[in-house]
């Protein structure tokens, strides 16, 4: 027969409150520091540490979003919230973590093919494919940046690159794309130029002349493309880098020569999209020898 419970007003020991928690006494003072779980009461004259009955529920609450490996200082942040609000910021976490394992698994397909010298076979999961781009005017801009950089850059130019097409420069009429002129890496960088295909040729031009973050207006002749298509998952440095040598692999099989700077064409949303979904083409301009 179990023993009755102590009525949740009840003052507990640390010891006795860390049984019914199934915590042990070191994480509820670590808990403590942190401002996740304070005491209900500390005794001044023998730092004696006691709990009440109703903290039961917050301690394994914290219990659990830890075998999520959720950092305390976010599990922190969330118990502050209401319940709602907190479900959907635990969704938004572990949105996160799905994109990040997703990530990693891509890598580790990378790291298996380069180990294991088999990076002809790690290629044959790309599809290639040749397209005819016509020519383009574009709204630009144009950073030297490093790798850890680059997403920023992306997110950062592409957002205010596709509100001036919409508002100033007549509409967006094709993908985003990011042009590389150089490699893009932890050490070299770049440069790479964010581009955005717009309607309005002659507004373009005038957006250019007073856009403050270093806008260009161009035209981009036409051109064939061979390009793959790849995942969210799939974008993440380095292993982005086995569709790029995928793609160079079939071009020299071709016969082919590289006509120009590779590009990343962005062609979904890519706040929507999850892990697995495709967002992205790898291409490079090209022809014949």
């Amino acid at each position: 027969m179990n023993a009755p419970q102590a009525p949740d007003d009840a003052l507990l020991t640390i010891g006795v409150f860390a049984a019914r928690a199934r915590l042990s006494p070191k994480a509820l003072r670590l808990y403590d520091r942190q401002g996740l779980l304070a005491p209900a009461y500390v005794d001044e004259a023998t730092g004696y540490r006691y709990y009440r009955g109703a903290q039961v529920a917050r301690a394994r609450l914290i219990t659990l979003l830890r075998r999520l490996d959720m950092p305390l200082a976010r599990i922190r942040q969330l118990l502050d919230l209401p319940g709602p609000v907190a479900a959907e910021a635990l969704a938004a976490y572990w949105r996160t973590v799905e994109e990040r394992v997703a990530g990693q698994r891509t890598l580790v397909d990378h790291l298996r093919g380069r180990l294991t010298g088999r990076s002809s076979e790690m290629y044959e999961k790309f599809e290639i494919r040749t397209v005819d781009v016509p020519e383009q005017q574009v709204i630009s801009e144009f950073r030297h940046t490093l790798a850890h950089e680059l997403p920023a850059f992306i997110g950062a130019s592409l957002g205010r690159l596709e509100q001036a097409a919409r508002e100033q420069c007549g509409g967006i009429v094709d993908a985003p794309f990011v042009q590389y002129y150089a490699e893009v890496s932890q050490e070299s960088d770049g440069p790479a130029e964010s581009c955005v295909p717009v309607a309005d040729a002659d507004a373009a031009r005038a957006w250019a002349e007073t856009n403050g973050h270093g806008g260009r207006a161009r035209t981009v002749p036409a051109t064939r493309l061979v390009r793959t298509r790849i995942t969210k998952a799939q974008v993440a440095h380095p292993q982005i880098n086995s569709a790029y040598e995928a793609v160079e692999a079939w071009i020299a099989e071709q016969g082919l020569t590289i006509a120009g700077p590779c590009r990343e064409i962005y062609f979904a949303d890519w706040d929507a999209a999850g892990p697995q979904d495709e967002v992205c083409d790898i291409a490079f301009p090209v022809q014949n020898r």
